[in-house]
């Protein structure tokens, strides 16, 4: 539906806004706006909606009636403050034209500085300045940022003719005959680039194609893979903020910076940040200039200093949140540009959620909320195993904690092509852009030349969670030979490295990790999440380890103990194919009893391990070809075979090789046998235990004699026996009855009490259908999230990502349903079953145990619809933990921020640092 063309108010003033007008006005829009409005010091501006970016694309790109006379209007408001004229020779205004979603995106849209200059107006603001050499150098930026953002003209050509002159010195050692130089030859590249047309000296004209341009790169290939990345709504739409320029480049006591109100790796309360004198962003961005800690501006510039912490601690207080500020001084003079919620590490969203709540900040619901989930993830990241030798070949500084290793690769298209393959890369960078996005997505972890800790590629990949290592100055990369060399190494394209983000330490080859121990601020914020949510949390683990693992991490029990997995080792996988393979039950039964110790065995270290806990046990579940021989590599193997019979040289040969080739023969004709078209459909689970019932009796027998024997040991037990794969009640009822045999024989020959549920995994939508007659026979459902999505969309798991990525990227579905519930789908399933059930048995558990269980939407969904718990993977736990406690407090309207924008850790940070510079800023 297109927006009515009359009365639509698209521009305000800043004084108009507010932060409750995010969605209408930006991130950026709605903070600058409040900022003037708590009366701090803030270059007026306008904010033109995102209402008007809808618009726009509603329009074919155009915009919407009335838009542009209202930012007219608004101009001649700045113009009115700050007693300069847009345009005007004498007095000339100058703007910065910024992007602002509701949701930031770091770098991935535009901002122009310095627009409004041309070849009058460079005069006045010389005139004005009385810096002819400033007024020169901020064209020269003007005309490369403005024609590569808004004409599309090549940066590359721009830097070339920029290097070139400089030879080798400072931006700032240009005399005012090198930059008129540098803008001559940028104008002749934009006129031979664009054919002819010259760079635009119209101001309005300027003005114009600037905000297009922003509009434009909301639709850019790199906002919308980071939209895709990072699950924001393509229709959001960016505001635009035009707001009065002032200048960080205007001499020594001039300068840029940005400062956070605590420390975004650590948390700890300290300002921290980065500034550069006499520069404006792009000087930050080139890594040309490396920047200065925020705490010695006390020493260059003290009260400028006292009063930007005043400031900070103020802008704290009011959001009540750690904040991010830009700033820009101007001649002595002190600017804000921006706040906004500051980005950080899991390690430090914890922290000052724990330390606000001891100051009074924060209660601890507000502060559960705080902390994004996927932040926790960061936490659970590995570490140098600190037992472990490793050869430190240089150091950098540490942009992004946790360690991994990855074969170089130096260019983007390449670490995402290699990835996609399987392959672990690791990103090696002079410094990264916007668009090496895709690459950073892909690799393992990043390393950069250049860069400070608030630089593009630290900010996006502590969003991102991955290990970060930036301003690893020593390095010299070697692009077109493929390596690099560092304090006497060399390192080609595909070698090993592994980086530590916490640390900044870049190690040779590949060196082992270790898991961090979680404890302090941590366990206090789960503590307090565990007092808040309703919904249980178990794990899914089939090994003792895994389950000790997960009892670390704060898992209420097993809910998923998968024993096919049991089987894989060589050993064991053996034993199963004879098993399977076996012609008779005389055959079957000799090899389940080699199999009855193994499985009895892995039972009792799970309950040592789950002691007082309950632990459910799946009986075997997956198709029975999963554990045999691949039939064409039999082919391949019963080829070869015959070949070496043909140059057999000897009759003993012959007949040892004739005895392999008859074995190899039967062992495909009863793969042959066994083989089904569509297995994960076929032979398995209840069909398998109701054709066989000596498999469901041994798996039983195992069980309960390993609850028994744990019993002796003085270990509380309670078993769940799980029945899979069931899609009529009678099914259920007949691999019950079974069971309940077996463990009344075992316990009683025992001689003692031992309390045990028999369930059933609901991951047929018959199964959901019927789910009342099904609760007739089952203690408890245990919905199978990644079976039922699968035969409710009737999508092949293994192959989904064939097309699957299509589709969400088109936009037919918002997430791939294998990673986040189906809610309008099998999401109804799950809450039918689970009506249907109860309705039959009102006191019937009901939890989920597919990788839903840890996916934090999905655990909301699961509380919304009354679920007893849910299970998942054990790293997974302290966020389904988090996750359960905050769908608890969003039903409650727990006044807090808007975590979805916290999500993306108000990814705006710093988008000079991006690839584009803010006002001023850097």
């Amino acid at each position: 539906m297109l927006y009515e063309k009359r009365d639509n108010k698209w521009v305000y003033l800043f004084e108009e806004g507010k932060t409750e007008m995010k969605p209408l006005l930006g991130g950026k829009g709605a903070n600058v706006a409040e900022m003037t409005n708590i009366g701090l010091p803030v270059p007026p501006g306008f904010t033109i909606t995102t209402e008007a970016c809808d618009a726009y694309y509603q329009y074919s790109r155009q915009f919407p009636e009335g838009m542009w006379t209202q930012s007219r209007r608004a101009l001649e408001s700045i113009e009115a403050e700050t007693g300069k004229t847009f345009g005007d020779r004498q007095n000339p205004l100058l703007l910065s034209v910024r992007s602002g979603a509701v949701v930031s995106m770091p770098g991935m849209m535009d901002t122009i500085l310095n627009l409004g200059l041309n070849d009058e107006t460079v005069e006045g603001l010389a005139d004005l300045t009385g810096n002819r050499r400033f007024a020169l150098d901020a064209y020269r930026r003007f005309i490369s940022m403005f024609g590569h953002i808004v004409m599309n003209v090549s940066s590359e050509n721009f830097d070339r003719v920029l290097e070139r002159t400089k030879a080798g010195r400072q931006d700032t050692d240009l005399t005012e005959e090198q930059l008129e130089e540098v803008i001559t030859a940028y104008k002749r590249i934009v006129f031979s680039e664009l054919h002819g047309k010259e760079f635009p000296q119209d101001p309005y004209e300027q003005l114009r194609m600037a905000i297009s341009a922003v509009f434009d790169s909301w639709m850019r290939k790199r906002a919308q893979d980071y939209r895709r990345v990072n699950n924001i709504p393509d229709d959001l739409g960016t505001a635009v903020t035009v707001q009065a320029m002032v200048f960080g480049n205007m001499g020594w006591n001039s300068g840029t910076g940005v400062a956070f109100t605590r420390n975004p790796s650590t948390g700890q309360k300290e300002i921290y940040g980065e500034y550069l004198l006499n520069a404006q962003g792009e000087d930050v961005v080139a890594g040309i200039r490396t920047p200065k800690t925020i705490n010695e501006l006390a020493r260059e510039m003290p009260l400028v200093f006292a009063q930007l912490q005043d400031i900070t601690q103020k802008l704290e207080q009011h959001y009540r949140d750690m904040q991010d500020i830009e700033f820009t001084i101007e001649q002595g003079k002190l600017w804000l540009l921006q706040t906004r919620t500051g980005k950080r590490t899991g390690a430090a969203a914890v922290h000052i959620a724990v330390k606000m709540v001891e100051e009074g900040m924060l209660t601890k619901e507000e502060a559960l909320l705080r902390v994004d989930t996927g932040l926790i993830d960061q936490l659970l990241h590995p570490m140098i195993d600190p037992d472990t030798e490793s050869t430190l070949m240089t150091s950098g500084l540490p942009a992004s904690p946790g360690a991994a290793s990855g074969q170089v690769v130096f260019n983007p298209d390449e670490a995402e092509r290699l990835a996609a393959d399987g392959e672990q890369v690791l990103l090696v960078r002079h410094e990264t852009s916007p668009d090496d996005f895709h690459g950073m997505v892909a690799a393992e972890a990043i390393l950069t030349v250049r860069g400070g800790m608030t630089s593009h590629a630290a900010v996006v990949a502590r969003g991102m969670g991955k290990p970060c290592i930036v301003g690893a100055g020593e390095i010299n990369i070697h692009l077109e030979q493929g390596y690099f060399m560092v304090n006497g190494y060399e390192v080609k394209r595909g070698d090993w490295i592994t980086v530590d983000g916490s640390t900044g330490d870049v190690l040779i080859g590949q060196v082992a990790t270790i898991q961090p121990d979680l404890s302090g601020d941590f366990q206090t914020l789960m503590a307090w999440a565990d007092d808040v949510r309703v919904l249980g949390v178990r794990a899914n683990a089939d090994t003792g380890h895994d389950a000790s693992v997960a009892r670390e991490f704060g898992a209420e029990g097993i809910g998923l103990t998968r024993t096919e997995h049991m089987f894989f080792s060589d050993e064991r996988l053996a034993i199963m194919r004879e098993m399977i393979l076996a012609d008779d039950k005389a055959g079957r039964q000799a090899a389940l009893e080699k199999l009855l110790p193994i499985q009895r065995a892995d039972f009792l270290d799970i309950f040592r391990a789950m002691d007082g806990l309950p632990v459910t046990v799946r009986l075997l579940d997956p198709p029975l070809h999963e554990f045999l021989p691949d039939y064409e590599q039999l082919q391949v193997e019963l080829y070869e075979l015959k070949l070496k019979l043909k140059d057999a040289p000897n009759f003993r040969e012959m007949d040892d090789t004739l005895r392999e080739i008859y074995a190899k023969e039967e062992l495909m004709a009863q793969v042959e046998r066994l083989r089904e078209v569509n297995p994960m459909l076929g032979y398995r689970g209840s069909r398998l235990g109701t054709t066989f019932p000596e498999i469901t009796e041994m798996q039983a027998q195992a069980l309960f004699e390993a609850a028994c024997e744990a019993h002796t040991e003085g270990i509380t037990v309670h078993p769940e026996v799980m029945i899979p794969l069931v899609s009529m009640e009678r099914e259920l009822a007949g691999q019950r009855k079974l069971v309940e045999n077996i463990a009344e024989r075992v316990i009683g020959t025992y001689g003692f009490e031992i309390a045990y549920k028999i369930g059933t995994m609901i991951e047929l939508p018959r199964a959901v259908l019927i789910a009342d007659k099904i609760a007739e026979h089952a203690d408890f459902f245990s919905f199978g999230t990644n079976d039922l999505t699968q035969t409710t969309f009737g999508i092949s798991r293994d192959d989904s990502a064939r097309f699957l990525p299509t589709y969400v990227k088109a936009g037919m579905i918002a997430s791939d349903p294998f990673q986040v519930l189906d809610r309008d789908g099998v999401g109804m399933l799950v809450k039918m079953g689970l009506e249907k059930g109860k309705s039959t048995s009102p006191d019937l558990k009901v939890g989920i145990c597919g990788e839903h269980g840890g996916e934090p939407s999905s655990v909301e969904f699961c509380h919304e619809i009354g679920l007893d718990y849910v299970s998942c993977s054990p790293y997974r736990i302290p966020i389904a933990r988090l996750a359960a406690a905050q769908a608890v407090l969003r039903r409650q309207d727990v006044p807090t921020v808007d975590i979805s924008t916290e999500t993306q850790v108000e990814t705006d940070v710093i988008p000079e640092l991006a690839g584009v510079a803010p006002n001023g800023t850097h």
